[in-house]
């Protein structure tokens, strides 16, 4: 992903990603050679209006759009909310960003279900076995008042409960930690969790009955 500062999407980055998905899916369903060329560039438009915003090179962004093919959708990722007995949430450092905090969790897996993917995660960045029991909240990121990035993508945030395990970083993290809620680190990894996220699971801890959010 290609991240570009700021914390709301601005208007050529959701108008670029608009024109990338349109491009995407044209060449994923066109037969017509004239029409395959006019979406061809309007995929390189995307990227050039992309570059000139941001500090990536061109290059770099033709080819992230280049491997994208098939109907263009959101990419979904997947965040665990662990607690202990003590009530205290799970939260790992992010190698990748700087070594901030981060509710652990990633990518959904191809051929794994979103809560499959959320438990597989949090072993391999904690260390520690869970279960998920609860859909607690699917948010659109950009909805989310998170640094903007080149793809639309949606989390689902999952409750675990703790099975076992004991605590051990990876080649993505640095550090593995429990927070109560009063705790919580301020250095955050935004690209993954923002206090509001974690604000949320808690209170889904302590009212399991809420129903699951969504944008």
């Amino acid at each position: 992903m290609i991240a570009v500062a700021g914390t709301e999407d601005p208007d050529w980055l959701i108008w670029s990603r608009e024109i990338q998905a349109i491009a995407q899916t044209g060449l994923a369903f066109s037969k017509d050679p004239y029409d395959r060329d006019r979406f061809a560039a309007l995929r390189r438009l995307s990227a050039r209006i992309m570059a000139a915003h941001t500090a990536a090179n061109i290059s770099r962004i033709e080819r992230l759009f280049d491997a994208e093919t098939g109907y263009a959708t959101p990419k979904v990722g997947v965040r665990a909310a662990v607690f202990d007995t003590a009530g205290r949430i799970l939260m790992v450092r992010e190698v990748e960003d700087d070594n901030r905090w981060t509710l652990p969790g990633g990518w959904a897996d191809v051929n794994q279900t979103p809560a499959q993917s959320v438990v597989r995660e949090v072993f391999e960045e904690s260390g520690y076995q869970v279960r998920a029991v609860k859909l607690a909240a699917v948010w659109d990121r950009a909805r989310q008042a998170q640094p903007p990035t080149a793809f639309s993508v949606v989390r689902m945030f999952f409750v675990c409960a703790l099975e076992g395990g004991t605590a051990a970083t990876s080649l993505e993290t640095s550090e593995v930690g429990w927070f109560a809620e009063t705790d919580v680190p301020c250095d955050l990894s935004l690209r993954r969790t923002s206090a509001h996220h974690i604000g949320r699971m808690f209170a889904h801890r302590r009212e399991p009955r809420l129903a699951t959010e969504f944008d």
